[in-house]
């Protein structure tokens, strides 16, 4: 029976990168560029098919089956949507690497030819737009393209290989339901725990790292505020919580500037409020939405203890009839990479791509909840991984101006070589972490 062309090319493209990859243990550029361009549909096929947090079940069995066909032992639905893969390979540590599944409620305005037209309905029932606007397609193509070079080279590594890929880390979810479904009981604890980012403030073929605190820990707050209603145009009869947010949301702007000290860095942002519904009508309560940001658990631990004391003042000294509520929704930690690890990474990293290729960065205000995986007791080392173009990053930079930001609808990797980078990088890394004595 004839073999399609397709399948020609894809036999043919397979043994190219097998080839290649055992000439030199793993670490040549031609290796990944090949591997690259085998994951290259599996990454179009992700980005055309985006799922919210907590409902990646199409992506998570897509790349269960990819796991099954490299030889892992393969289990679903760890933490409700997460895929776990072991691939033992004789004596050694256990090393996890770990992708994220979900995409964001974003409308795609790339204007690439399979750019995302999904629609869905949220958990509250509206219909949203989703597309993969934090570039976990690209961290998901990496990942499976690092299992098919390990797959292939056993002979070059000892020990035993985790792969997780995590749902829910939009929502800060993810890694908390992992561990509470005994991911650490129910498959081989690993010694340490590593996990790339993409992102648009480096160019494609180089990687960025954070020694020690890297990224900051992230608390969700809704606030509520009540007040007592009424006629617009008789105020006198009321309790106004419009009134009472609008001081509230200034006053907690001193949290940071008068309570926290400048060297701890600390951010409150009040993304949202919502109150009322005619221009005559004061209401009964207002809604806000907080995030917080900090680097310290007790700069953390003030801070959110500040908004309760300030909003509760707020609402005694203008006699609400009673005290907000303030729930915190969605939280992780403070992500630290690790003392011991981080340097033996960078290092294999550096080796890799060329030190000129590894830049040293600040800690950054975002969060990942990949710091539950630490706090369990693992040490954790994360990477930023290099996705803008070279030359339009360079002229953004030079006109003073941003590339679009992960979560922007306009956001679009350096595709190909941000892809071979992310290969190449993490064969080093697990190539270094499981070599044989």
């Amino acid at each position: 029976m004839k073999r399609s062309l397709s399948v020609l090319t894809a036999m043919a493209t397979s043994f190219l990168a097998a080839a290649v990859f055992s000439a030199d243990g793993g670490r040549t550029a031609a290796s990944a560029k090949a591997i690259a361009a085998e994951v290259v549909p599996l990454y179009i096929d992700l980005h055309q098919h985006p799922e919210l947090s907590l409902h990646e079940e199409r992506t998570a069995k897509v790349l269960a089956d990819r796991l099954r066909g490299l030889g892992f032992a393969v289990t679903e639905k760890v933490g409700g949507t997460g895929v776990v893969g072991v691939l033992k390979n004789g004596p050694g540590p256990t090393v996890m690497l770990r992708t994220e599944l979900d995409a964001l409620p974003v409308e795609e305005k790339t204007g690439l030819a399979y750019a995302s037209r999904v629609r869905t309905k949220n958990d509250e029932g509206a219909d949203v737009p989703v597309m993969h606007a934090c570039g976990h397609d690209v961290h998901m193509a990496v990942w499976t393209g690092t299992a098919i070079a390990m797959s292939r080279e056993k002979a070059a590594w000892s020990g035993t290989l985790v792969l997780i890929a995590q749902p829910a880390e939009e929502r800060a979810m993810g890694a908390k339901a992992m561990l509470a479904d005994r991911l650490f009981e129910r498959f081989p604890k690993p010694d340490v725990i590593v996990a790339l980012h993409d992102t648009p403030n480096l160019p494609s073929g180089t990687l960025g790292y954070t020694p020690g605190p890297t990224l900051a820990s992230a608390d969700s707050v809704d606030l509520t505020i009540f007040g007592k209603g009424g006629h617009g145009a008789a105020p006198q009869t009321t309790v106004d919580p419009v009134v009472i947010a609008a001081r509230t949301i200034l006053a907690l702007q001193t949290i940071v500037s008068r309570e926290t000290n400048p060297l701890d860095p600390a951010i409150v942002t009040v993304g949202s409020i919502h109150g009322g519904s005619k221009h005559n009508i004061i209401p009964d309560e207002v809604k806000l939405q907080i995030t917080v940001r900090s680097f310290k658990d007790d700069v953390r631990a003030h801070t959110l203890a500040a908004i309760e004391r300030i909003a509760k003042a707020e609402a005694v000294a203008a006699g609400a009839p009673r005290e907000p509520v303030m729930k915190i929704v969605e939280s992780c930690p403070v992500t630290v990479n690790d003392d011991h690890f981080t340097p033996i990474v960078v290092e294999a990293i550096r080796r890799e791509l060329g030190a000129e290729k590894v830049t040293q960065n600040p800690p950054d205000t975002a969060s990942e909840d990949f710091s539950e995986f630490g706090r369990a007791g693992v040490p954790t080392v994360d990477v930023r991984l290099g996705a803008a173009v070279p030359a339009e990053l360079a002229a953004a930079k030079a006109a003073g101006r941003s590339m679009p930001s992960l979560h922007s609808s306009f956001f679009r990797p350096d595709l190909d070589a941000t892809l071979e980078t992310g290969i190449r990088a993490e064969i080093a890394v697990l190539m270094e972490l499981l070599k044989k004595p």
